[in-house]
């Protein structure tokens, strides 16, 4: 079982790289996700099929 919650150094480096970020950057980080998870909410994405001439 703790096998299984191993990271991978790739995913330490970037959980420490988050911890060191300041309240500041991670409130702004949040909060461009937060926008662009909202824009991606109300987006009416339809597919028409190719037509040729």
């Amino acid at each position: 079982m703790a096998e299984e919650n191993k990271l991978s150094p790739d995913e330490l480096e970037n959980i420490k790289r988050a911890l060191k970020s300041s309240y500041k950057e991670r409130f702004e980080k949040a909060t461009r996700l937060y926008k662009i998870n909202k824009t991606m909410e109300k987006a009416n994405i339809k597919h028409r099929s190719f037509k040729a001439k």
